[in-house]
C-alpha cells in the first residue's frame, strides 16, 4: 500500500502583524534589511472591536512575498526579527493586498490611503492591487476634475497629479495617455473656439457661457 502523501504546507505568500505596543525600534527597517518583497499596510488605529464599541489596539499587516515557497516555520523565524505576531498564508495576493486598505470593505470599516503603504524589496503596491474596472473609474475622475477646474494642459495634469494624486499620475504615465491628451486638446480647442461644453445635474450637454474676450468659462 503506498504511503499517504504529506500535505505541503509551503507557500510563497504570507502575513503577519506588528502591534504599536509591542514593535521593537526601527521595525519598518528591520523589515526592508530582509532584501523580501513586503508590503507594511498603514497603522490600522481606526479599527472597530468586533462589538462596534472602541477601537482596536493599533497595529500594521505586513505582506511577505517570496520567488520560491517556504515553510512556515521559516517565515515565522523571520517575522520575528521585526516583530511579527501570528503567521497566515494569503490565497489571493491581490484580495489581501487592497486588504490593507479596505479597499473593497463596507461603510463598517475604516478606509486607508493606498498613498501611506510601504512597499519594500522591490514591490509595487499599485501593480497588485489594480483591477481592470477601476482604470475607467479613474479615467472618469480626471476627466471631472479637468472640467471642474478649467484644465485643458497635459503638463498642468501631470504636475498636479505627481504632488497630489500618485495614483492618477501612475495612469498617466503607464495608461491611456493618448485618451487623455485628446481629451485635454479637444477641451482647449472647444475653449478657443467659444464651443466648450459641460453636463448639467440631468446629465444633458450643455455648453458653458464664456466671456468672448478672453476665452474664458462664465459662472452661471
Amino acid at each position: 500500500m503506498a504511503a499517504a502523501k504529506t500535505k505541503d504546507t509551503r507557500g510563497r505568500n504570507f502575513a503577519t502583524e506588528v502591534w504599536i505596543d509591542s514593535a521593537p525600534p526601527n521595525w519598518q527597517s528591520k523589515a526592508g534589511e530582509l532584501k523580501i518583497p513586503c508590503f507594511i499596510s498603514p497603522c490600522h488605529d481606526k479599527d472597530l472591536k468586533d462589538d462596534g464599541i472602541g477601537f482596536k489596539k493599533a497595529h500594521w499587516h505586513v505582506m511577505l512575498m517570496f520567488e520560491g515557497k517556504k515553510s512556515e516555520e521559516q517565515v515565522r523565524e523571520l517575522c520575528q526579527t521585526f516583530g511579527g505576531v501570528g503567521l497566515e498564508k494569503i490565497q489571493s495576493l491581490r484580495a489581501y493586498a487592497r486588504y490593507l486598505c479596505h479597499l473593497d470593505e463596507g461603510d463598517d470599516k475604516a478606509h486607508y490611503s493606498p498613498e501611506d503603504v510601504i512597499s519594500l524589496g522591490g514591490a509595487d503596491y499599485y501593480t497588485v492591487i489594480d483591477l481592470p474596472e477601476e482604470k475607467y473609474v479613474h479615467i472618469a475622475e480626471i476627466m471631472e476634475f479637468c472640467i471642474e477646474n478649467e484644465i485643458t494642459s497635459f503638463s498642468e495634469l501631470s504636475m498636479y497629479a505627481v504632488v497630489h494624486r500618485k495614483d492618477w499620475f501612475r495612469i498617466l504615465v503607464d495608461k491611456n495617455t493618448t485618451y487623455l491628451r485628446e481629451f485635454l486638446k479637444s477641451r482647449h480647442y472647444d475653449k478657443v473656439n467659444n464651443s466648450i461644453m459641460r453636463i448639467d445635474d440631468k446629465g444633458n450637454l450643455l455648453p458653458y457661457p464664456v466671456d468672448r474676450r478672453t476665452g474664458e468659462a462664465l459662472n452661471e
